[in-house]
């Protein structure tokens, strides 16, 4: 398999990563219900910066955040993928500085959050490392 066909694939895996975040993030949930945290992210507001803010709308801002973090990643491994087919030794440094940042993404939400981030972090480290290791056109 080629570079490009392993970076198309890490491409539709942070695309499904990007939906799954953003799905998971359209209605105010919690693992344990509604509970005094959640209660108390949705009604305690403060003014920052000339707004005035809950603690829950910080929390969902910083989670779609991630979720355009996540589509640009996908846009630009598909873009990468094209290059690939002309300049693979070329974007190799790219792709190194992709599962990196992917890998501590990972261990973060493994450590902090839950395994499902983690796994599809896994997964796109994977197939970003067999991108790498793919043979290149001589």
């Amino acid at each position: 398999m080629t570079t490009t066909l392993w970076l198309r694939i890490s491409s539709i895996i942070s695309l499904l990563f990007a939906a799954g975040h953003t799905l998971g993030g359209l209605k105010e949930w919690s693992p344990m219900g509604d509970n005094p945290v959640l209660q108390a992210m949705r009604t305690v507001r403060f003014d920052a910066l000339g707004v005035n803010r809950s603690y829950l709308d910080f929390y969902k801002g910083f989670g779609y955040s991630i979720s355009v973090t996540l589509l640009l990643q996908a846009i630009l491994l598909w873009q990468l993928a094209t290059l690939a087919r002309s300049h693979a030794a070329e974007i190799r440094p790219m792709i190194v500085v992709f599962a990196l940042a992917t890998a501590v993404g990972g261990i973060i939400a493994w450590r902090y959050i839950f395994p499902v981030p983690a796994l599809f972090s896994l997964a796109l480290v994977v197939t970003l490392m067999l991108a790498w290791f793919a043979p290149r056109p001589v």
